[in-house]
């Protein structure tokens, strides 16, 4: 056995524990379809959410680490269940109008409002796969319109009409006493007007594979449960995906938590055994409100990249995903920096410590070399002081700091400067707020003025975070009051990165001229 399959057995990486659950069903016997399969589902009800996104890495995680552990071969599906009913037309999509006459049909039978697909159904699936595609998944895409459609799925709704009392009783349970009477596991699709239907069944014959019910006029019908003419209401439909297709695991949010007996009820009375799960906690908005597809709060993934690298997301999405996560925008430079923090660390750690760092799981093991050779949150801060409207202005000042660095060899450090005056224009400078020095300040701010006019040591950050430190540390109790003194009135900001670094980047005769300013009043 490599050690690398001997540290990752062992592993405390939430990765590698997920995959020793998969790999302990086969313990016994290898799976008879030759393959474990991973799958994520999605509800294509509005345009795809950074949760859906999560859902995909994270399974993505664990199947490469399950590919550590064993060589049982894998695949990961993409199921998108764009067959369901549209309950409400999405607040973010023109043409809401429109869309209202189509209330009720199945996703991929509404008329795109955008008017590039030939359903919104298929418009939706389009945006996932481009969202997925843009971080280089490799996934299946399944479409419930399709699965239905071809038959793949006829045999598991054959078995579900002959077991139909048992699946029956595993979801009434589960209801009030008031939609127990109007309750079934089928939904029709209406033959003429297209729409998915809510009916209790006045028959269902298990001999022919037919289901017999009124539609709200009180006409009756009866049609096969096959080839996409019904379709299962979505708790039973989870479970018999399950059993269809032999899902060994899927992830899904905490809302779905409760559902788990049921969906894992309704796969075993179809002959098959329940899947893995892992449940992770939901992400909130600045509000600490659930994100949601259809009210579009929290932060897209078009709106994370506008401002950070696609890893820096990843990285969000790798730490504790059992825990509640506020998902806004102010969470994007901690990510950053701290992302490469763990790269840097990564090449001294062992090989215990490297599959406990989020990077191998964010780069399967082929661990990149960080070239950000000043923090983020630097960069930000430069921005702020410099008044930059592009990353070039910044780049005059990395130079100096960094004489060596270029766009070529220090692409890291080129994207984020980049990002960082963005950011910085649309989040940090709006909400700036000077304030003027207290007496006590204002005499420690001259005298770092002072200590800095005299000073002829070396440009680093050490040196120069001593002088910081030298004249804050007899005047403030405790010292971090100095610092965040120096951060209000010289940078409009409760916080910052080191002071010594910032004066080594943005040059001392610079922040003396700073420093100037915020005495004569000319900040606040």
């Amino acid at each position: 056995m490599s050690h690398l399959r001997e540290a990752a057995l062992e592993s405390k990486a939430w990765p590698f524990e997920e995959a020793r659950r998969v790999l302990k069903r086969y313990e016994k016997k290898p799976p008879e379809k030759g393959y474990v399969l991973f799958e994520t589902g999605y509800g294509p009800s509005g345009l795809p959410h950074i949760g859906t996104f999560g859902e995909v890495l994270r399974t993505t995680m664990i199947r490469r680490a399950f590919e550590v552990i064993s060589d049982i071969p894998t695949r990961l599906i993409c199921f998108s269940d764009d067959m369901d009913g549209m309950r409400k037309v999405p607040g973010n999509v023109p043409n809401q109008e429109m869309l209202r006459e189509h209330l009720q049909k199945p996703l991929t039978s509404v008329p795109d409002p955008f008017g590039e697909f030939d359903s919104f159904g298929h418009h939706n699936n389009a945006m996932l796969r481009r969202f997925l595609d843009t971080f280089g998944f490799e996934y299946e895409f399944y479409s419930a319109t399709e699965f239905y459609k071809s038959g793949q799925f006829d045999q598991t709704l054959l078995l579900a009409a002959e077991r139909y009392d048992e699946l029956m009783k595993i979801m009434l349970q589960s209801l009030r006493e008031e939609r127990q009477k109007t309750y079934s596991i089928f939904l029709p699709i209406h033959p003429e007007t297209g729409r998915v239907l809510y009916v209790p069944m006045k028959e269902v014959n298990a001999k022919d594979g037919t289901i017999t019910f009124d539609d709200d006029d009180g006409k009756e019908w009866t049609l096969p449960v096959t080839g996409g003419q019904v379709k299962l209401q979505w708790k039973p439909d989870f479970g018999a995906r399950w059993a269809a297709l032999g899902v060994d695991f899927e992830m899904y949010g905490k809302d779905h938590s409760t559902n788990t007996p049921i969906y894992d009820g309704i796969c075993r009375a179809l002959s098959a055994p329940a899947p893995e799960h892992f449940t992770y906690e939901l992400f909130l908005d600045d509000k600490g409100q659930k994100i949601s597809k259809s009210s579009g709060n929290g932060i897209s993934i078009d709106e994370w990249l506008t401002y950070a690298s696609t890893e820096s997301l990843s990285y969000f999405m790798y730490l504790k995903p059992k825990t509640a996560k506020r998902l806004y925008f102010d969470v994007i430079p901690k990510a950053v920096d701290e992302y490469h923090q763990q790269l840097r660390a990564y090449p001294t750690q062992d090989l215990k410590t490297q599959l406990n760092n989020p990077v191998y799981h964010i780069h399967n093991g082929n661990v990149p070399v960080s070239t950000l050779v000043v923090p983020f949150a630097m960069l930000l801060n430069l921005a702020s002081v410099s008044g930059a409207e592009d990353k070039a202005q910044l780049w005059g000042f990395i130079n100096r700091y960094a004489p060596e660095a270029s766009a070529e060899t220090h692409p890291d450090l080129d994207q984020a400067a980049g990002f960082a005056v963005r950011y910085f224009n649309d989040f940090v400078k709006p909400h700036r707020v000077y304030r003027a020095p207290t007496e006590a300040e204002r005499e420690a701010l001259v005298l770092l003025r002072d200590a800095l006019a005299s000073y002829d040591g070396p440009i680093e950050d050490e040196a120069l975070q001593a002088v910081v430190y030298d004249v804050g540390r007899d005047r403030f109790d405790p010292l971090r009051d100095w610092f965040k003194a120096l951060y209000e009135v010289l940078l409009g900001a409760s916080q910052g990165p080191r002071f010594g670094g910032f004066i080594a980047l943005y040059g001392v005769q610079e922040t003396i001229a700073l420093i100037d300013k915020a005495l004569a009043g000319e900040l606040a």
